[in-house]
């Protein structure tokens, strides 16, 4: 049986650990600790609310470890926990070369994309952005350069261009947590790590996204609005200004059928009509978007039609 610790932050790699929990005892190995960011103060007494990982690993019994940095003290916390191999995805940090010497077996890392496309921090919405036909679930080495390890496992995904940030995360993260699995089951009877394969081809790479990116820009295509928004839902989540208050827009699809309302003269980011079948209609740099769920500055989110009931002198503004 081989000792695993597990890091990760996020709800996504909580499904992961979720799924490694159950399988445990099946196939050969013990989840013996979860490193994690530390809690956040969230809500209006700012209670220090924990990381999604890290709040199952406490419902789980699992030991957590939250150090600010990975540094002397943080080793002296992992070492006696004897752990033979560290399996990470999405935590958030990078791990040094005297970090990673603690584990015999070496280290592993889930990361969501047809590798060595997309390395660094984003590469889910980044396959959705660029409408990209195929990505992948890709676990491969951890190594002292970013995102640079073999790939000693991989699932192509083919996408249909409905995926959201967050639908394609979590799928990635369940069958990252099936290729995890086999991994560990075949580590557990072997005693090492199978062999990798070298990355291949020309590296991309993914940054931080703020708030800011999510801010739509009507001179854009109808195509390229539309692929932001499920990119970044839920969060940071795409906004415009309406009548000086930020207006979210959560949901989108390109309109094919005929707008009736005066679309040559209108300007970008004018809402044209309401259409029953299709959503709000709002003029872009190329195309009609058709909006379906939308949600306005201190207000629930709301379908369109339940928006539009509310919303009476809403056809004819100009959305910046």
């Amino acid at each position: 049986m081989i000792k695993i610790l597990y890091a990760g932050s996020p709800e996504a790699a909580r499904i992961t650990l979720e799924k490694l929990f159950d399988s445990q005892t099946t196939c050969g190995f013990e989840i013996v600790g979860v490193l994690s960011n530390p809690p956040s103060a969230k809500g209006r007494h700012k209670d220090l609310i924990p990381t999604p990982v890290a709040a199952f690993a406490n419902e789980k019994g699992i030991p957590v470890f939250t150090p600010e940095h990975l540094d002397s003290a943080a080793r002296d916390q992992i070492r006696p926990l004897e752990a033979d191999l560290l399996v990470c995805f999405a935590y958030g940090h990078i791990f040094g070369p005297k970090f990673l010497e603690l584990f015999p077996l070496g280290g592993i890392n889930l990361h969501p994309s047809l590798l060595p496309k997309y390395r660094g921090c984003t590469p889910v919405p980044a396959a959705i952005l660029n409408r990209d036909s195929q990505t992948a679930v890709t676990i491969q080495t951890l190594g002292l350069k970013m995102d640079e390890g073999d790939i000693l496992a991989q699932t192509v995904v083919e996408l249909k261009g409905t995926e959201t940030g967050e639908s394609l995360l979590n799928y990635s993260a369940e069958e990252g947590a099936r290729l995890i699995t086999g991994l560990l089951s075949e580590t557990s009877k072997n005693g090492n790590l199978p062999a990798g394969k070298a990355q291949s081809g020309e590296a991309s790479y993914t940054g931080i996204i703020t708030k800011e990116d999510g801010k739509i820009n009507w001179n854009e295509s109808a195509a390229v609005t539309e692929a932001k928004i499920r990119a970044y839902y839920p969060d940071p989540g795409c906004w415009c200004i309406e009548n000086g208050t930020t207006l979210r827009i959560l949901e989108a699809r390109l309109f094919t059928g005929n707008c009736e309302a005066d679309f040559e003269s209108a300007a970008f980011g004018t809402v044209l009509a309401f259409s029953k079948s299709d959503g709000i209609l709002i003029k872009t740099g190329d195309g009609i978007l058709a909006v379906r769920k939308l949600q306005r500055q201190g207000k629930n989110a709301m379908d369109y039609k339940s928006f539009m009931n509310g919303a009476r002198n809403f056809i004819g503004t100009v959305l910046e």
